[in-house]
């Protein structure tokens, strides 16, 4: 195996000047990369390939694009720089050839009801800027600036829900649930018990209120005053029926004040949590739930306010602009004209908005309108959105770093995509996507191969080439999804597998083979949420089922809010929202009897702050730490297992506080981190790091990857039955120490998997995963499809949101919704087995699915590629 590239290893001339089109990289050493020369061109499409954790993301993100960066902080002035959140410094002897560079990396919608469609695309502030100047305002008023169109701001807030639209309120039914009782018997349920209840009851008794007749006798005007008031009579008090005891003076709280103050001042989460069950949340009646003031909600354009074109998808809101943007000059109005929705500046603006939108709606993502808050969004609908802004963007002569710019999109919605690529290309401008996505891989110019294997077993570059020259290098464990014989595999058929090992094993099982039987069905009946209106669907159990569909068309919002909800609660386990997402789904489900667990494993971090990792949130570390402190040398000392975590005093590094590295704040200069001075990143203090379990200490263990733990905690069991999940699952380059903020969300989702396939199974499981393979590479997704095989052989059911057609072809069962997203999705288009779905003439799915069960369907490459006369390293 040879790495790769220097200039005279090559068949290609070597040439001098940053001017021969490439960037030529030497002695990358980031992360596992083993002092790495490599060549890539520019002007190109690249895909960097290899298995989850080879060193691909290094090369790519940590070592060219972290140097673009690099030096263009360096061109900055030293005081701005302090404004600007700076990465770190790739280790690398040289790079040569390098432009600008823009990272595009996967990440989830912002965690704010407040981030929308419109907020991350910027196409919210010239939509604001159309209605101030151009907006058709009510006689008399005055014109708003920009800001009073935001719910974001001072200026444009609603004043009852601050810009929310949503209003958290209590009601006379909320907080009276039976009001059969009487005041006495407990009918204002809100109040507290005990003596702080029989106190206010007391009061209103000197008050002259009856306490004894059932509350919905008591006259309207006394049930408000009881619940609403603002007033706060303070009354000398005689207990009733206590005899003994003395007047005091007493003081009166509605229910509602009550509440409210219990809410927002009370330290104790047991009494928020009690009396948030007597809020109701809706819609804020004062904006409508817009968020906005009434006087913004009073100007329009083409007669619709700002709020009502916020909700409309884009290709709708294209169309309503269209008319105003294709005005000619002739037909404007006069420059001087302040407003009005045919002046020179609406022009002007709805022209900028329409070429905006179009850029979008040619992405597929016209369903989505500019108020969908992001926290709702998929990876993949972000990206997206992140690329669109950039074409519109007009540079030149950079290079775009794009982190699988395909996960999370239906074969359908990634053609248009590549589309995308090709002109950001034809603009002068160089694309290196990280990609699993071998029909992304094919359209590329070139490509870069690292592996073999993952962590340590990786880092090398096995080819830099036209993408047809990797044929050659059978080391290569991408080769196999590529080619056979030689020739380039049909694109989207995905079933030439292979091993993690870098064999060519075929698919696991042929198309014609049948699969299970179900052992019975979960029925949703009306669910409603979203773009699902009224739907039924039916979920065979005891089998691997497939959810389908093109991007927005309600996949996850069937399984991940309706499913999930429905069936967790009657499992008295309900679904865990974030405090940013919207309600669960409604509806009725019947078969839910059958399930015994309810486990949903998402992409959301395993924690939040690096003092998360993954040997914290799997169990082994407690594990590790009790072999620590068992041994001779830390029983001599009286250390117990506390004494080795990192998360609390005693055996941690209090320099640091366990963390491994400090602040460093330098004058005109921005902060940065470095190892601690003191334990050099180890985490702990010298006496912790002295005892030591078979020659390592802690610190050792937690820098050993999940590979080398293995056999080194092999007759550990807890230890070594955590290990074993995360290697089944493909995971065994990780560090055990590896922060939590360092996974991506496919990392997250297959150790959130691996601490699952660790328990001891009891009853009937059902497991719901929404996209388990966005960020693996083909071999990747061999292993953790095997897993989720055997979930469903012991005795489960499981059911995936899933794009990868090579595993919807190797499910059980299909569900494909559609046929298109938003308001033109929320159908169920076909059902089945995948040979009966991929017959189906009306699914967007069915002819990838065809093709990805035609697993033998090779063709050869006809197409040609510039680098077609370059000599490749092999």
């Amino acid at each position: 195996m040879q790495n790769a590239t220097h200039a005279d290893d090559l068949q290609y001339p070597a040439p001098t000047s940053a001017d021969d089109g490439f960037v030529r990289v030497r002695g990358a050493r980031e992360n596992n990369l083993r002092n790495v020369d490599v060549d890539v061109p520019r002007d190109a499409i690249v895909a960097f390939t290899g298995v989850s954790g080879s060193g691909k993301s290094s090369l790519a993100f940590g070592t060219i694009y972290a140097e673009a960066q690099r030096r263009y902080f360096e061109s900055v002035a030293p005081y701005a720089r302090r404004l600007i959140q700076q990465g770190h410094n790739p280790k690398v002897e040289l790079i040569t050839g390098l432009p600008p560079a823009v990272a595009l990396q996967q990440r989830r919608g912002a965690p704010s009801s407040r981030s929308t469609v419109g907020t991350v695309t910027t196409l919210s502030n010239s939509l604001r800027m159309l209605f101030s100047r151009a907006g058709t305002y009510p006689s008399g008023s005055t014109q708003l600036d920009s800001d009073a169109f935001s719910p974001n701001t001072a200026a444009g807030a609603c004043r009852e829900c601050h810009g929310l639209g949503v209003a958290h309120t209590v009601t006379e039914s909320s907080l009276v649930p039976d009001p059969s009782l009487s005041i006495r018997d407990g009918a204002i349920a809100a109040w507290p018990g005990a003596w702080q209840g029989k106190n206010l009851r007391d009061i209103l008794t000197h008050l002259g209120y009856d306490v004894d007749v059932p509350w919905r006798k008591l006259p309207k005007k006394q049930r408000d005053w009881i619940l609403f008031t603002e007033e706060q009579p303070v009354v000398e008090v005689t207990p009733q029926r206590d005899r003994v005891a003395k007047p005091y003076k007493g003081r009166f709280w509605s229910a509602r004040s009550y509440v409210l103050h219990t809410l927002a001042d009370s330290q104790s989460a047991s009494m928020r949590e009690r009396v948030l069950a007597y809020m109701e949340s809706g819609p804020c009646p004062l904006c409508s739930g817009t968020g906005l003031t009434p006087e913004a909600l009073a100007v329009t354009f083409a007669g619709r306010t700002i709020a009502e074109l916020n909700r409309l998808p884009m290709a709708e809101l294209a169309d309503i602009v269209r008319p105003t943007a294709e005005l000619n000059d002739a037909g404007t109005a006069s420059r001087t004209q302040l407003s009005g929705e045919s002046n020179e500046v609406a022009v002007a603006i709805t022209r900028d908005l329409l070429q905006r939108l179009t850029v979008l709606v040619d992405l597929g993502l016209g369903y989505l309108a500019l108020g969908r808050a992001t926290p709702t969004l998929s990876p993949g609908e972000m990206q997206r959105l992140r690329i669109a802004t950039q074409l519109r963007s007009g540079l030149f002569g950079v290079i775009y770093v794009l982190d699988e710019p395909s996960a999370g999109l239906h074969p359908a919605d990634a053609e248009p995509l590549l589309d995308v690529l090709e002109q950001l290309k034809k603009s002068g401008n160089s694309v290196f996507v990280v990609e699993h996505n071998m029909d992304v891989v094919r359209r590329a110019d070139w490509l870069v191969d690292v592996g073999p294997r993952a962590g340590e077993g990786g880092g090398e570059v096995l080819y830099s080439g036209p993408v047809d020259g990797l044929a050659g290098i059978e080391a290569s464990v991408t080769r196999p999804f590529l080619f056979e014989d030689g020739r380039f595999v049909t694109a989207s058929s995905g079933r030439a597998t292979g091993s993690a090992d870098g064999g060519s094993g075929r698919v696991s099982r042929s198309s014609s083979e049948i699969v299970r039987e179900p052992a019975g069905w979960l029925e949703l009946k009306d669910v409603r949420r979203h773009n699902l209106r009224g739907l039924d669907a039916r979920f065979p159990l005891g089998v691997l089922t497939a959810v389908t569909g093109v991007s927005g068309s309600g996949k996850s919002t069937l399984v991940g809010r309706a499913l999930a909800g429905l069936v967790g609660s009657g499992l008295k386990t309900p679904l865990e929202q974030d405090a940013a997402a919207e309600p669960a789904a409604t509806g009725s489900v019947t078969g839910g009897e059958r399930i015994d667990r309810l486990v949903t494993v998402d992409q959301k971090p395993i924690g939040r702050t690096p003092r998360s990792n993954l040997a914290t949130y799997t169990g082994l570390f407690d594990a590790v730490r009790k072999e620590f402190a068992a041994t001779g040398q830390a029983r001599e000392r009286g250390f117990g297992a506390g004494r080795f975590s990192f998360n609390v005093a005693g055996g941690r590094c209090e320099t640091c506080q366990g963390e491994g590295f400090v602040a460093v704040e330098l004058l005109f200069l921005p902060g940065s981190y470095g190892p601690c001075p003191e334990c050099g990143g180890s985490r702990y203090n010298p006496e912790t790091l002295e005892v030591q379990y078979r020659g390592r200490n802690v610190a050792d263990v937690l820098a050993m990857t999940v590979d080398v733990a293995a056999e080194y905690l092999a007759d550990v069991p807890a230890a070594a039955r955590s290990l074993k999940s995360l290697q089944d699952v493909g995971l065994g380059y990780l560090r055990l120490g590896q922060p939590a903020t360092e996974l991506s969300g496919g990392e997250a989702q297959r150790i959130k998997l691996a601490t699952e396939l660790q328990r001891a199974q009891r009853g009937h499981t059902l497991y719901l995963l929404d996209e388990p393979t966005t960020g693996l590479h083909p071999a990747d997704v061999q292993l953790l499809m095997a897993q989720l095989h055997g979930l469903v052989d012991a005795g489960n059911s499981v059911v995936v949101v899933e794009h990868d057609m090579s595993v919807v072809a190797g499910a059980d069962w299909v569900i494909d919704l559609g046929p298109s997203g938003g308001d033109k999705g929320g159908l169920i288009v076909a059902t089945g087995t995948p040979e009966s779905v991929a017959r189906s003439g009306g699914s967007r799915t069915a002819p990838y699915l065809a093709a990805a069960l035609n697993q033998g369907s090779t063709s050869e490459y006809s197409g040609k590629s510039r680098f077609d006369n370059a000599a490749v390293m092999s």
